[in-house]
């Protein structure tokens, strides 16, 4: 079974389940910070997503990291090392990227149920 979690556009899911594995995406909601705040604010969509499919960050296998400004990466990774369970600490990528409007980063994640 395919569980599809619903997003703020109609024609994307926020999260999908199946087979025990989580796949979720967030941006900030709040695109007035840097991209530490950013970071911090997409992290936190992706705990209460996580949580929501009954899961937690210490169960993410692996991450994505897209960001717009590779030199301003130590504010994301910042973030990150706050906010990532060290004990569990997933694979994890960062890309330089463009991104639509305000947003300075997008998170992709993979997480076991």
């Amino acid at each position: 079974m395919i569980k599809r979690y619903a997003g703020t556009n109609p024609a994307r899911s926020r999260a999908v389940a199946h087979g025990g594995v989580v796949y979720t995406v967030a941006t900030a909601k709040d695109k007035s910070g840097a991209l530490y705040a950013q970071t911090k604010d997409a992290l936190a969509q992706i705990d209460a997503t996580l949580a929501e499919a009954g899961t937690s960050k210490s169960r993410i296998l692996r991450t994505t990291v897209y960001i717009t400004d590779m030199s301003k990466k130590p504010e994301m990774d910042r973030a990150w090392d706050e906010w990532v369970d060290k004990a569990n600490a997933p694979q994890r990528a960062c890309i330089g990227v463009t991104l639509a409007d305000k947003d300075l980063v997008e998170v992709l994640v993979t997480a076991a149920q």
